[in-house]
């Protein structure tokens, strides 16, 4: 007998058929989502890049400048 010729059976089959149907909607919907997630979180990164080369870069103390016997004549004291 064709399993597709009893009703009962065909109409489990339409169910499985529907919630398939919804569960791949529902997973697109969140790819949609993280898709934006991810644009908007790089937006922001390349903004606050754009903020960071703004600024003066920060002066960094050489060896050079540190006077060592300074510092050695005030620990003895």
């Amino acid at each position: 007998m064709y399993q597709y010729a009893n009703e009962d059976v065909a109409f489990e089959r339409l169910k499985d058929l529907q919630r398939e149907m919804e569960n791949s909607r529902m997973t697109a919907d969140s790819i949609a989502g993280l898709g934006k997630l991810v644009r908007n979180l790089a937006a922001r990164a390349w903004w606050l890049a754009g903020l960071a080369m703004r600024r003066a870069p920060r002066r960094r103390p050489s060896l050079e400048q540190i006077d060592y016997e300074e510092t050695a004549a005030s620990d003895v004291a």
